[in-house]
């Protein structure tokens, strides 16, 4: 009882928690402080936060986006929050909106990828969060595992089942577009991470023969989630062993995902999550390859449209590890050790 007394203390003085940053660096500038509270405009609620889920453009815009070319580097107005996956119950509401209302409890992906530098995001207690990007939180699973799924769970669902937005990707001349999976033969790169090991159950789900790429500590996991073949890469070259295959979902990406051209056949597509850095291209044209990408974006709709498979365990959320908000710079420390399984999670008590 006296911990709600103070939540309610706390909103009513107008501040918070925050994990917020006053300047680019490493996990050392995530600093644990009181941030105003982020008013209800029109068309948004705002959601106590139970849980937060990482993800790599936390750390990425954390420490400036430096590998991006200096033209598209963020210019930020310090200090930042960060954070886009949040599971949490809606605890006020602008009038406007009518699909929502106080006690729900939902999950998001907020202001992806348009607003990543607004104020209000989700390393806090407390985030205000456009009522288009919200959907109830599956009630067959907890608030850690909801706060997991959104931007992972969103980014398979978009390079492999609906794109579910017309947004162009400016890396390529063409509109992404997923693949029918059924009786497929399908590469998932990094199939132990984030995005990984939802593109494996989203393949399975739809009928493709998946061959999951991962070191051997993901091995038993994976098996456990039915991949019909596992390649250890610490010890066998995927491309040298995988042939004549429909699909790679590489979700290393970066300058090396052209070595998988070679193991796909004619007519097939080649899926690269971070596509930056990559230059083989045109080389997969004359291969007869479809290369192509997308960036995920928020949506609710695609978010209600999961909570079913996330609530009956179709789809699982796995958890890497778990550290308190205070401790955002360990979850950014563990982040940067690599080799994640599933995902990192900040509970907000």
């Amino acid at each position: 009882m006296e911990q709600f007394e103070d939540k309610i203390n706390t909103i009513e003085n107008g501040m918070m928690k925050a994990v917020r940053q006053h300047e680019f660096g490493g996990p050392e500038v995530l600093v644990y402080e009181d941030a105003p509270v982020p008013e209800i405009m029109p068309g948004e609620v705002r959601i106590r936060v139970h849980a937060v889920g990482l993800n790599p453009p936390d750390w990425y815009l954390r420490d400036g986006y430096r590998t991006l070319p200096p033209e598209w580097q963020p210019k930020v107005n310090f200090p930042i929050i960060l954070g886009t996956d949040i599971s949490g119950v809606i605890e006020g509401v602008a009038e406007d909106v009518t699909d929502f209302n106080v006690g729900d409890e939902v999950y998001s992906m907020v202001r992806f990828p348009t607003g990543m530098m607004a104020e209000s995001q989700g390393y806090a207690e407390y985030v205000t969060v456009p009522a288009s990007e919200v959907a109830l939180k599956p009630a067959g699973i907890d608030h850690i595992h909801a706060a997991a799924a959104p931007m992972s769970l969103l980014t398979a669902w978009q390079f492999l089942i609906e794109l579910g937005h017309d947004e162009q990707n400016p890396l390529q001349s063409f509109k992404h577009e997923p693949v029918p999976l059924e009786g497929k033969r399908v590469v998932i790169n990094g199939a132990g991470g984030g995005v990984g090991h939802f593109a494996v159950q989203l393949a399975k789900w739809k009928g493709a023969y998946v061959i999951a790429v991962a070191s051997g500590k993901h091995e038993a996991f994976l098996r456990d989630l039915e991949v019909d073949e596992f390649i250890d890469y610490t010890k066998i070259v995927p491309e040298n062993v995988v042939h004549d295959v429909d699909l790679v979902l590489d979700g290393v990406g970066g300058p090396t995902t052209g070595r998988f051209l070679r193991t796909i056949k004619r007519g097939g597509a080649l899926f690269p999550v971070f596509p930056l850095g990559f230059t083989d291209a045109e080389v997969g044209k004359e291969l007869g390859v479809t290369v192509s990408a997308t960036q995920v974006r928020s949506s609710g709709a695609q978010l209600a449209e999961l909570a079913p498979l996330l609530n009956d365990g179709t789809i699982r959320v796995a958890i890497d590890s778990t550290f308190p908000l205070s401790e955002a710079r360990k979850a950014h420390e563990r982040a940067a050790q690599g080799n994640i399984q599933g995902k990192i999670v900040l509970t907000v008590s």
